[in-house]
């Protein structure tokens, strides 16, 4: 996975341009009615998310790809950038609020799970989480070889799983969840827009 990222962002750049998800504003508003100061991005990119959150919030961001992180570094002045495996990644630091866009439908089941249990045990006591991923609504679902319910494989060793609301609520069942919701997302690539169909949950530790 971290040789195709690099690969990826060495050729494309900033892939999906400059503007923020849409659900940056909402995990802002959810960050502040929670009192967060320390944020945690997994999977942050090149910084296209994570500079909204810097202006308000100190801010960790985990990224495998250094050619990402370099991208974001001219970016995102005020994120400090850690090149790790979101898999991984071990810290003491414990955040208030952690925000993971589009990361978790990535992976086949048991490193989603590992992926949510290493966020959990970065999340403080009362701490919050807003995920997005892909919803089984997406015109996507279906491409590919199956590997899992509801995973396919659309190129060789790259997984993407389409989430129904039962089975996103179903990883976070640990946690107490605040609110599920489905949101379009559109996203301009190498100058074509492209439309994304994504469900969002948002969770608080229970610890």
């Amino acid at each position: 996975m971290r040789d195709y990222w690099n690969k990826r962002f060495a050729e494309e750049g900033m892939i999906w341009g400059c503007e923020p998800s849409q659900t940056v504003t909402q995990a802002i508003d959810l960050f502040k009615k929670n009192n967060a100061h320390h944020i945690l991005v997994p999977g942050a990119g090149y910084g296209r998310n994570t500079k909204m959150f810097s202006s308000c919030f100190q801010v960790d961001g985990i990224e495998i790809s250094s050619s990402a992180i370099d991208l974001a570094k001219e970016w995102d002045l005020k994120t400090n950038f850690i090149r790790e495996s979101v898999l991984e990644f071990r810290t003491s630091k414990r955040y208030d609020g952690i925000y993971c866009y589009d990361l978790l439908h990535l992976f086949l089941l048991e490193d989603r799970k590992k992926l949510i249990q290493n966020c959990v045990m970065h999340l403080k006591g009362q701490g919050v989480m807003y995920f997005t991923c892909f919803s089984d609504r997406d015109f996507n679902n279906g491409v590919g070889r199956k590997v899992e319910e509801g995973t396919y494989e659309y190129k060789k060793g790259k997984y993407a799983h389409f989430f129904t609301e039962e089975n996103l609520i179903e990883h976070f069942n640990d946690l107490n969840i605040l609110e599920t919701g489905s949101i379009k997302e559109y996203l301009t690539h190498a100058e074509k827009q492209q439309e994304y169909e994504l469900r969002y949950i948002i969770v608080q530790n229970i610890g």
